[in-house]
């Protein structure tokens, strides 16, 4: 008797056949890898990142590789990362950071690789409507009365230091310890000299000696737990900066792009171990999640409101179409009424966005190390280990040159000859204007103003060392 796997898989090669002839047969059969499990079950949380997962199954590009997925939304961050440990979850959309945490034992301990990279950018600040009129008198105005962005955190120092002499704290939101959003959040801060806090091994609230104290709140929750007086902002991805706006509770200051050009967001994340014994799935999910990237960003985004209409669905990200459309389609609104042209606010394909560079790695370990997440100093050979043994280029590039002998991608899509390291970033694509370069990154930390530096490690509520 056939096996499922085999059955499944003969009848789509037949439905190929159908529609093109008994050549396309034995070509889709040639072409689709043997795959060691074809039903899979894959984590997200409703954010409008997820597209690729949500189109790689709408599309077919799953199936077009002989998998059966099923996606499932998932409560918080945490949840979906213990249940891909467990194996409840084959795979998910991720926080970049949490495979790289779990890898080095911040957290839960487990070795979790990433093969593919899921967006740029896609993040915002977001203030209360009560915060933004005591920040408006601190903000440049341009020629059209408007606010001139990017709106920086010195606008901010104020508001928080206003705060502080009342002996109130300025309590802020964001989404998880190892989220990209609560690195950009406490560089955006940092950058306008506002402390976000340390943490220790012996406290792992994040708030020691800060002037703004950070703490989680789940995506969806973020606008309710704002207008409700809990934070007086937060950092998060669409469409909850986008929502506050349409609820008019408050104002979003700045997007993440504006901190820093093109920065690396979600990752696809997976155990090692589901890796090692069924790469063949490995490569098939990365080939649909590529396809799946391209197709968001092809024709300058002509299938963006196509995957606006998809996204909204409850299955999805569950927002109204009109409020994941204000940034799905290149626009951003910041005050009502203040929408301005952002295009490239997200990207899942151009300017190689998918690669998983060991530099973006690197990146959010030196954030881990500078807010004593890694309470020790590492030297710089640490660094690129780690990133090495989480990002995994070689399965990407190996499923990007099966995709482009099959003609669905293009040979110039992909950085054949990088050595996974990205070209430093300069310092005008940052806020702070300090440069970037991953294959240094202990002299990358010695220049940031605010963090650890050197061997600094926080005992107790000080820091100490040198």
């Amino acid at each position: 008797m056939m096996s499922t796997t085999l059955c499944r898989r003969a009848l789509i090669a037949a439905g190929a056949a159908i529609l093109a002839g008994s050549t396309a047969f034995s070509s889709a059969s040639a072409e689709m890898l043997d795959v060691e499990k074809d039903e899979l079950k894959f984590g997200f949380i409703k954010l409008t990142d997820m597209a690729p997962l949500a189109i790689a199954y709408e599309k077919g590009y799953f199936e077009d590789e002989g998998l059966f997925v099923t996606l499932e939304p998932q409560a918080n961050w945490k949840v979906l990362l213990d249940r891909v440990i467990t194996g409840e979850l084959d795979g998910a959309h991720m926080l970049a950071g949490q495979p790289l945490a779990a890898t080095i034992g911040f957290g839960t301990k487990a070795h979790i690789v990433t093969p593919f990279s899921m967006d740029l950018n896609g993040n915002g600040i977001t203030v209360s409507n009560e915060i933004w009129a005591m920040m408006k008198p601190n903000i440049p105005v341009g020629d059209d009365g408007k606010p001139v962005h990017p709106i920086k955190a010195d606008a901010l120092k104020p508001v928080v230091e206003q705060f502080k002499s009342e002996g109130k704290p300025f309590n802020m939101g964001m989404v998880f310890p190892v989220s990209t959003h609560n690195y950009e959040l406490r560089y955006w801060l940092a950058s306008g000299d506002i402390h976000p806090g340390f943490y220790s091994p012996t406290d792992v609230s994040g708030q020691i000696k800060a002037d703004a104290l950070l703490s989680v709140t789940p995506p969806p929750q973020m606008p309710a737990t704002l207008e409700a007086g809990t934070i007086y902002g937060y950092c998060v991805g669409e469409p909850w900066n986008q929502q506050a706006v349409f609820k008019g509770i408050g104002v979003p200051v700045i997007t993440d792009y504006e901190i820093w050009k093109n920065n690396p967001e979600k990752v696809f994340g997976l155990t090692r171990e589901f890796t090692e014994e069924n790469p063949n799935t490995t490569l098939a999910l990365t080939k649909a999640l590529i396809r799946a990237a391209k197709w968001l960003d092809e024709n300058d985004n002509a299938n963006r409101m196509e995957a606006v209409e998809i996204l909204a669905r409850s299955e999805y990200v569950g927002a109204d179409a009109e409020v994941i459309a204000n940034s799905m389609t290149g626009t951003f609104e910041y005050e009502k009424g203040d929408a301005r042209p952002v295009p490239d606010f997200n990207v899942f394909y151009r300017y190689y966005a998918t690669y998983p560079y060991y530099s973006d790695a690197v990146w959010y370990l030196t954030q881990m190390r500078r807010w004593g997440q890694i309470p020790e100093a590492k030297p710089d050979s640490w660094y690129d280990e780690v990133a090495r043994s989480v990002y995994r280029p070689d399965i990407y590039l190996k499923a990007a040159r099966m995709l482009v002998d099959e003609g669905h991608v293009a040979e110039a899509d992909f950085p054949w000859e990088t050595d996974g390291y990205r070209p430093p970033t300069p310092a005008a694509d940052i806020i702070d204007g300090i440069p970037y370069d991953g294959r240094q990154p202990n002299a990358y930390i010695d220049s940031l103003p605010i963090g650890l530096k050197g061997n600094q490690t926080v005992d107790g509520s000080e820091v100490v060392g040198g």
